[in-house]
């Protein structure tokens, strides 16, 4: 479970460093999207897609804690 809070840190680290670094010149299809009000429905998207992965690998890692409790205690 530490690893994979520390993994799920340094992600956001990076995605942080990597949206400061584009700040300064935004590309002309974000200025679109702004426009159309298109930007909430693909950052909804986004988020999504990026819950439901950090759900699985948290339910995967307890059912693999699980799986080696079981080994061990034999």
């Amino acid at each position: 479970m530490k690893k994979l809070l520390s993994i799920l840190t340094l992600m956001l680290v990076s995605l942080a460093s990597f949206a400061q670094d584009n700040a300064a010149g935004e590309p002309e299809m974000a200025d679109r999207l702004y426009a159309d009000g298109r930007i909430y429905a693909v950052v909804a998207v986004v988020v999504t897609i990026f819950l439901g992965v950090v759900i699985y690998l948290v339910t995967l890692d307890k059912k693999i804690s699980k799986i080696e409790k079981t080994l061990n205690s034999k």
